[in-house]
């Protein structure tokens, strides 16, 4: 049996596209999770956004930060898609510890309004 683990990928689309190339993107890599078996906790597209540093010569880029759960399996596949897609200009894919998964828990209920139960 595969374990199922917490992960968070970020990656950086190129400038030179549409909306609608740049939408289908981020649908291309939403199917990807969903047809392996993954299950998004929390997607947050950041839009776009100025790089601390020049990637191919463009100074600007499409953020997408999506936070999964997951077979460890499943990472290869998707290291690979970023790799062969030419319009993923930089990525980062890291699994979580359970400090991590509570952290990101407390910060997405605080940014949907949710208040914690006082003890």
């Amino acid at each position: 049996m595969t374990e199922i683990r917490q992960y968070e990928t970020t990656y950086i689309v190129t400038p030179d596209l549409s909306p609608e190339e740049y939408t289908a993107i981020v649908e291309k890599f939403n199917d990807l999770l969903k047809n392996n078996g993954c299950e998004t906790v929390n997607q947050e597209v950041w839009g776009f956004k100025k790089l601390a540093y020049p990637i191919n010569r463009k100074n600007s880029g499409y953020y997408v930060y999506t936070e999964f759960s997951g077979p460890a399996e499943f990472l290869e596949k998707l290291e690979r898609e970023y790799l062969y897609d030419e319009r993923v200009m930089r990525h980062l894919t890291v699994k979580l510890d359970k400090h991590a998964v509570a952290f990101n828990k407390r910060r997405l209920e605080k940014q949907r309004g949710y208040e914690p139960a006082q003890q």
